[in-house]
């Protein structure tokens, strides 16, 4: 079976940066930035995790994940406090990133329940809390190793509901979006895409509708405007974007551009510049 998650993190991958490692006791907030998602560990002790008007108790070695920007706090026992290991997590592409924008705003998940993890979270608290030379540098690769676990585990337990996990989640589905990820070049048809999922022309329309919450075109002309945003980013000519992503000309793309984020891409770039130009304040716990 094709891989999944390969092209994805091929694409758009995710950096982890630590900022924290060791007890955080008492009240302590994580602002939102603008840019970065976190992901905290805690190793041990209780945690109360307060985010727009809701909380939620933590009371196992858990996992939090907050893939978009927000602002939460923690409170724990002011003088035992909580072992935690916290680092924020940038998305290739930002808010536009396929992979964060399709997870809810926060996912909490006791560390015994992520298959495969174990070993890796045993070498991460270790490095965590002890003073060895290149700790942090291996802490944050073992962050990004236990995101591609937790992303894994959400779609292998369906635990995504509507986006492009959920459709990746889908026994037949998942052919289709692998085939348009590693192929965005080619011209695909409904026909064919429905052929890949192993699906008639009809059915799949409606699986692809329901499940994805878009049309298999617009799905294909948003992977297609996130590579063009990836690669703008980078600096690469627009003429040799359009033909990388399936496009025979800058005009279509322009035209594919415009419909799926409302600005042309000389005008997103424009908007984006403005956007680094103006910097990002940083938040930590």
């Amino acid at each position: 079976m094709a891989d999944r998650l390969a092209a994805l993190m091929a694409h758009f991958p995710v950096s982890a940066q630590v900022f924290n490692t060791g007890a955080l006791c008492g009240l302590n907030t994580v602002e939102d930035d603008g840019a970065r998602g976190q992901l905290h560990l805690v190793r041990s002790g209780s945690v109360e995790v307060r985010y727009r008007s809701e909380s939620l108790h933590v009371n196992h070695p858990s996992l939090l994940l907050f893939p978009r920007p927000l602002r939460h706090q923690f409170i724990t026992d002011p003088t035992r406090g909580a072992d935690m290991v916290c680092a924020n997590l940038s998305f290739e592409g930002g808010a536009g990133n396929p992979v964060a924008s399709a997870l809810p705003d926060v996912i909490c998940l006791r560390l015994d329940e992520i298959e495969g993890a174990e070993p890796v979270l045993a070498l991460l608290f270790e490095e965590a809390f002890q003073d060895r030379c290149g700790r942090v540098a291996l802490i944050e690769r073992l962050f990004e190793v236990v995101m591609i676990q937790v992303l894994r585990r959400l779609m292998e337990n369906g635990a995504v509901q509507g986006g492009l996990l959920s459709g990746l989640s889908h026994p037949r589905l998942r052919h289709a979006l692998v085939s348009v990820h590693e192929a965005p070049a080619r011209e695909w048809t409904l026909d064919e895409l429905a052929g890949a999922a192993g699906m008639s022309r009809s059915a799949f329309a409606t699986a692809f509708r329901e499940t994805v919450g878009v049309t298999p075109g617009k799905y294909l002309q948003a992977w297609r405007v996130s590579l063009a945003q990836k690669a703008l980013r980078r600096g690469r000519p627009l003429k040799i974007i359009a033909a990388e992503v399936g496009y025979g000309s800058e005009a279509a793309l322009s035209r594919a551009f415009k419909a799926h984020s409302g600005m042309s891409p000389r005008e997103w770039s424009a908007a984006r510049a403005d956007e680094v130009h103006g910097g990002v304040g940083t938040g930590a716990a």
